[in-house]
């Protein structure tokens, strides 16, 4: 749905959401961020829902922390938590050092299964089953990922560690997609969770597209609602007392 202020809903778009609050509450309004990435989150009618969508906004509700929610890319999002400028969080983050130094974050939302990869059906040299260290390790693959993106701290380190050969980009999970298929990338980690819905939302036949599982993948990351430094400790607590 098209924002009528907003001449660019690729860069936000808009939407209030109505909820009861008191007159202190309303001036501590914060700027609740999204981006659509079904199943965790899925905005229609005005509405968010999803996997993380549908408990963050039932947190917000139920604290009676006044809100907006605008739809924003996720480079984006990281950005103005990091700026600081205003009292921004958004939904669904993955928590890692570098994060907890410019941000804050609630209790868990939501914990994701574990990651696979996801590469092209017919490319043989991502194995399923295989350990994650094979893989990152294998200099003869490219590893796809998204900039400034967390794969989870035990992902993050082992990438770190391996140093796989690797094609960071910044654009959404659609057109990663759409480069492993185009073969500039072999393949991407990704949660199983999201894997249909972003087969979907690509336009691409599922039949060209293979899941490959890890025998040892980590457990899957928690998710959480990460806000920048101005938002008051006091909004964190009721948020992680409403979150259930």
């Amino acid at each position: 749905m098209k924002s009528k202020s907003t001449p660019n809903p690729v860069l936000l778009r808009t939407l209030l959401i109505p909820c009861l609050l008191s007159p202190a509450l309303a001036t501590a309004q914060i700027a609740l961020h999204y981006n659509e990435r079904p199943p965790y989150l899925v905005g229609k009618d005005g509405q968010l829902s999803g996997l993380t969508g549908s408990p963050a906004v039932a947190a917000f509700k139920a604290a009676g922390i006044a809100f907006t929610l605008h739809f924003t890319p996720t480079a984006r999002q990281l950005a103005m938590v990091k700026d600081n400028a205003g009292t921004d969080c958004g939904i669904g983050w993955f928590k890692n050092e570098e994060r907890e130094g410019f941000a804050k974050f609630t209790k868990p939302i939501y914990q994701d299964r574990p990651q696979i990869a996801l590469t092209t059906a017919k490319n043989s040299k991502v194995k399923d089953g295989e350990t994650v260290e094979s893989i990152l390790g294998n200099k003869n693959l490219t590893l796809l990922v998204k900039q400034g993106y967390s794969y989870g701290k035990t992902l993050d380190a082992l990438i770190t560690k391996l140093q796989p050969v690797q094609h960071a980009v910044a654009v959404e999970n659609v057109l990663m997609l759409k480069i492993i298929l185009a073969e500039r990338a072999d393949y991407m980690l990704i949660a199983p969770e999201e894997v249909d819905g972003l087969i979907a939302a690509s336009d691409v036949s599922p039949a060209d597209i293979r899941k490959a599982n890890f025998s040892n993948a980590p457990n899957g990351e928690n998710r959480y609602i990460i806000c920048s430094k101005n938002v008051a400790d006091e909004t964190i607590t009721k948020l992680n007392n409403a979150i259930k």
